[in-house]
């Protein structure tokens, strides 16, 4: 017997990743249902090598006697039926930024904070990082138990996919143009993305820091530690998939390359490719399709007394959003749910 799980969005990228996801790790499940906006409703969409499912209308769906509601479908979106769907008795995982920063609302990466999942009875809501956020803190982690951060200067290369199928589509489109000699006119991005980079993810803030840089600052500070301070420049470039991030720390405690080695060699869900050769690291391109987040290029940083940089990369819509939704409800069905159909 398993649970009945919704995933809201299902048509999006991260929507049909999540039901890959799903499907691979086996999650048990008696019933999936994909929901999204009327115009979607009927259409069909594969879970594996399961039956085709067809998607139900998300505004006029009863949650009762759904156990687990995996949300995609934007922020607006799930402010209304989120709330919606807890009220009904469902654990809704909203992979949206609506309900990050509420205080009573668990923001979770399993690697790094699965106790705080407990909190989810407040509210019946736990949200899921920003994608640049979850990487970053996953590798973070194992540093910051044996040396104590004190602070991480962070440049993000974030892929298209971050921004949903049309700015995929936008970077096709205008890629084979210029090959083509013609040119098409950015309408998704600010500017043109093909064979360039955009210094401009999300909206931008009164004090000049977008709000990409924003999430990965106040994400930090409320997954691994409020202490640690977080500098940020988000950066849009033209790849399809996967998200780097050049990520400088300084540590309040001694630190060695070795030791950060080791460390990160033996957390979870981290694979280091560091070999000081070419070809020697992780690109985005190595790690589309895969759960790990790579780390290369670990050195020290001998401008500051305690110091390393990293290079870390992963698959924005694996790690970064479905598969940390999707290892959120592992741990919380081994942990605190026990209700099956």
């Amino acid at each position: 017997m398993g649970y009945r799980v919704a995933v809201v969005g299902a048509t999006g990228n991260v929507g049909r990743e999540m039901l890959n996801v799903l499907w691979q790790r086996q999650f048990p499940v008696d019933e999936v249902i994909p929901l999204a906006s009327r115009d979607s409703a009927g259409k069909e969409i594969s879970f594996g090598d399961g039956p085709v499912l067809k998607v139900k209308a998300l505004d006029t769906f009863d949650f009762k006697g759904v156990d687990i509601g995996l949300f995609s479908p934007g922020a607006s979106i799930s402010k209304i039926h989120a709330p919606r769907a807890a009220a009904a008795g469902c654990v809704v995982i909203d992979n949206t930024s609506q309900f990050r920063m509420d205080a009573d609302v668990p923001l979770i990466v399993p690697e790094v904070n699965r106790a705080a999942i407990a909190q989810f009875r407040q509210r019946n809501i736990i949200s899921n990082p920003n994608c640049s956020t979850i990487q970053m803190v996953v590798a973070l982690k194992p540093l910051h138990e044996i040396a104590r951060i004190k602070r991480v200067v962070v440049a993000t290369y974030q892929s298209t996919s971050g921004k949903g199928k049309s700015a995929m589509d936008e970077l096709f489109e205008q890629t084979r143009a210029l090959y083509m000699n013609e040119h098409k006119d950015p309408k998704v991005f600010t500017k043109r993305i093909a064979f360039n980079a955009i210094p401009h993810i999300d909206v931008f803030m009164p004090d000049g820091s977008t709000k990409e840089e924003w999430k990965m600052v106040n994400e930090t500070k409320k997954i691994l530690d409020s202490s640690i301070e977080v500098s940020a420049t988000c950066v849009r470039i033209p790849t399809f998939i996967g998200h780097a991030e050049a990520v400088n720390v300084e540590f309040h405690d001694p630190i060695s390359e070795e030791e950060a080695r080791d460390a990160l060699e033996h957390a979870a869900g981290i694979e280091v490719l560091d070999e000081r050769k070419d070809g020697g690291y992780a690109t985005p391109v190595d790690c589309a399709g895969e759960d790990a987040t790579f780390v290369s290029r670990i050195r020290k940083d001998p401008t500051v007394r305690f110091g390393l940089n990293l290079w870390v990369v992963s698959d924005n819509l694996r790690k970064g959003a479905a598969l940390n939704a999707v290892q959120i409800a592992e741990d919380l069905i081994r942990d605190h749910l026990t209700r099956r159909h």
